[in-house]
């Protein structure tokens, strides 16, 4: 689905779940700097590895 199909989907859980992703990918990227370790991302189709020094220095999209 795409954004604009899950805010006007009928199911309120579906709306809210685009933020609840979001807020997600937020916390992992904050235990993944705490804990100096890498999160996996797909970017264009291909897992894309983003260290946690990339994360501190804003390196990531």
């Amino acid at each position: 689905m795409k954004q604009q199909d899950l805010s006007k989907a009928k199911n309120p859980d579906l709306r809210a779940s685009l933020a609840a992703m979001q807020r997600a990918a937020e916390l992992a990227r904050r235990t993944a700097v705490q804990t100096d370790t890498a999160i996996v991302v797909v970017q264009n189709g291909k897992l894309v590895r983003i260290s946690a020094e990339e994360l501190r220095n804003g390196q990531s999209t």
